[in-house]
């Protein structure tokens, strides 16, 4: 016999939508991280270069890097244009997230390897990190029942 679960009932908000997941953000955060690291140089008055050639020694990995995070700057905009429920038409894109967000992590598995060949396949804590934090993305894009229930879940409202 199946039991009822419950746990679903969390995934909704007041108004009866399903709320993005909380592991999406850190996703799309991980994703972005070089425009995360872009916007804190800004923030330096003395050296606003030093952070970006500190974690990218390449400028070509730098940019590689903001170009596909620039797939989940997009992701992260049709989530808040969801949580609006406006403009309607953006509806079919986001329904294409799940598949969108499987495309910028295989560019990014991509830019990685490209940041491996560039330390000359040495090890270094960074790259490391990141290869175990592409792995675990992967299992929750493929895995996770919430994620694939949110991006299906923007229906039209009845006027």
């Amino acid at each position: 016999m199946r039991t009822l679960n419950l746990n679903h009932v969390y995934w909704m908000d007041d108004n009866g939508h399903i709320k993005p997941p909380k592991y999406l953000y850190l996703l799309l955060a991980f994703l972005a991280k070089a425009w995360v690291v872009w916007v804190m140089s800004l923030t330096q008055h003395s050296d606003r270069a030093a952070l970006v050639r500190t974690l990218y020694p390449m400028q070509a990995d730098f940019v590689q890097a903001l170009m596909v995070g620039a797939g989940a700057v997009f992701i992260f905009l049709l989530v808040l244009a969801e949580r609006r429920r406006k403009p309607e038409w953006v509806m079919p894109v986001f329904k294409q997230g799940r598949a969108i967000l499987m495309a910028v992590l295989v560019a990014e598995v991509v830019v990685w390897v490209q940041r491996f060949t560039h330390s000359d396949m040495l090890f270094h804590w960074g790259v490391a990190l990141d290869a175990v934090a592409l792995f675990w993305c992967g299992i929750y894009l493929l895995k996770s029942r919430h994620l694939k229930v949110y991006f299906k879940s923007w229906i039209p409202e009845k006027q």
